[in-house]
């Protein structure tokens, strides 16, 4: 797997003095400016002039780096939710063909669009729930653009980065490709293959050093437990401050003296590729970001998701007459939904849950993860009836908390978010369970609404408590907002459906 280098590992000590001065609000800033000119030629000029900090330091990064501006996405009148959703999209596409010398931007062949605010660049997961939007929007072309830019991300670096920065190719998130790769409508043969290709070439990503590990071992992303099931977990192959996050790591480290500073940015790291960073659901004490352990934790989202992905492998090899391929991976599959539905179910609270490794058992904490078995069709139909009743413990006005737990985290109550709801529903409508799925859809569309109305914008995540933007985390709640433009655009959209049949089977 490659790793890029960094601007943190470029600049070195001038990164470090920049963030940890606190130069911009934001710590992302800096991380994502473009060097005018090679990194050395900087460094060298850095240290003849030592700019000891404050004005001067300013000054000098001014003088040496163009300082990217967040650019939220608006229209001019107040349209129709609908039309202004598809009204962003304009607005949101980017081109990054060629990434300019000692930049963090990764290059890209193709346009693509990005969620919003300080998110300039192309993300992993957030992009499925985008394309279910363009797809709604009659935007086929971009949705093929942005399959074939993860493709080329395959092919070059050999997974699917955090995001399109040098600084996120140390890790990947959610593997939601393979449900992109169902949303082409390049059928062709070359198409094809192309696509299984690239599935197998990330499936390979998650699974490395799965053969040498015995039972009861570990070795990055993959777990072997005691009975010789395969599962996995998240990881980062980095152990250091995160670049985009540099001034907080540093902090984090500074308040947690009882922890190894490389552990703990470890774990930092792995909920960063959770897609959830961060969350009572990786923290030992369910409160302090210092107490947090994502790598102890084998979740039961990521490992739902590998079984999709292992179904989706099978099935596109097996048109093609691919039927060793898809054999090995229909064993892998099943192999994994047995271990997910003996390991990952919690009989006493009737959900699913993550595994604590260090326990040995399956955490008793309820979360909005439970509902992905759901979503991949791998629970039983009474465990799907008894996560659906769990999930309704989730449930508030404005759809389903990520959690129970008010930690102040972003991924915590009260907040909630699209593609949580989109998981929720699609995998409750998947087992009958309409009357939940309906309710959390109506009442979520219900909230967005209201509050475009208000506002004239779409947030990242919500409260959906109080039914307002969301609350927590590293940063302010960005508008935009690219994952919540899909889901509430189709989530419409089946609904006007509907409306026009009511006796249309969902």
């Amino acid at each position: 797997m490659m790793v890029a280098d960094t601007p943190a590992s470029l600049f070195g000590p001038l990164f470090a003095a920049v963030q940890e001065e606190g130069l911009f609000p934001d710590s992302k800033t800096f991380a994502d400016a473009r060097p005018r000119r090679a990194a050395a030629a900087i460094l060298a000029d850095w240290r003849a002039r030592a700019p000891a900090g404050g004005d001067a330091l300013r000054q000098f990064v001014l003088e040496n780096f163009d300082i990217p501006q967040g650019q939220p996405a608006e229209t001019a009148d107040r349209l129709p939710l609908a039309d202004h959703i598809r009204a962003l999209w304009p607005r949101l596409i980017r081109t990054s063909d060629v990434a300019g010398p000692g930049s963090s931007e990764l290059s890209l062949p193709h346009s693509y669009v990005v969620p919003g605010g300080r998110f300039r660049e192309l993300y992993y997961w957030d992009s499925y729930f985008t394309m279910l939007g363009l797809v709604r929007s009659g935007r086929q072309d971009l949705v093929e653009n942005m399959i074939a830019n993860f493709g080329s991300l395959l092919d070059r670096i050999g997974h699917i980065p955090n995001g399109t920065r040098s600084y996120y190719t140390s890790r990947s998130q959610p593997p939601f490709f393979y449900l992109m790769v169902q949303l082409s409508r390049d059928t062709t043969e070359f198409g094809v293959r192309r696509h299984l290709g690239w599935m197998i070439r990330e499936h390979d990503f998650w699974m490395e050093g799965a053969d040498d590990i015995p039972r009861g071992g570990e070795a990055r992303r993959v777990i072997r437990l005691a009975d010789g099931s395969l599962l996995n977990r998240y990881w980062d192959d980095l152990e250091g401050p995160r670049d985009e996050s540099w001034r907080e790591d540093i902090e984090l480290a500074g308040h947690a003296p009882e922890r190894e500073a490389t552990g703990l940015w470890r774990d930092i790291r792995a909920a960063a590729e959770s897609g959830w960073d961060f969350s009572s659901r990786w923290l030992a004490d369910g409160q302090r970001l210092g107490s947090i352990r994502t790598t102890r934790l084998v979740p039961v989202d990521l490992n739902a998701l590998l079984v999709g992905l292992e179904q989706a492998i099978s099935k596109t090899a097996a048109s093609i007459g691919e039927r060793k391929i898809a054999a090995e991976f229909a064993e892998r599959a099943g192999g994994r939904a047995r271990a997910i539905n003996d390991h990952l179910w919690s009989e006493k609270g009737g959900y699913y849950a993550d595994f604590d490794l260090d326990a040995g058992a399956v955490s008793g904490q309820l979360t909005a993860a439970t509902a992905f078995p759901l979503f991949t069709g791998l629970a039983t139909r009474e465990r799907a009836r008894s996560t659906a009743k769990a999930l309704e413990r989730l449930l508030r006005p404005g759809g389903l908390m990520t959690t129970l737990s008010p930690s102040g985290q972003q991924w915590d109550a009260p907040n909630g978010w699209a593609p949580l709801q989109w998981v929720a529903i699609v995998g409750l409508r998947g087992y009958g369970r309409t009357q939940i799925a309906d309710l959390i859809a109506d009442r979520w569309l219900a909230m967005v609404g209201k509050l475009y109305a208000e506002s004239g914008q779409l947030f990242e995540k919500y409260d959906v408590v109080a039914c307002s933007a969301g609350v927590g985390g590293e940063y302010t709640t960005e508008t935009g907002f690219g994952w919540t433009n899909g889901v509430t655009l189709e989530l419409m959209a089946a609904r006007d459906v509907e409306a026009q049949d009511p006796g249309i089977e969902r």
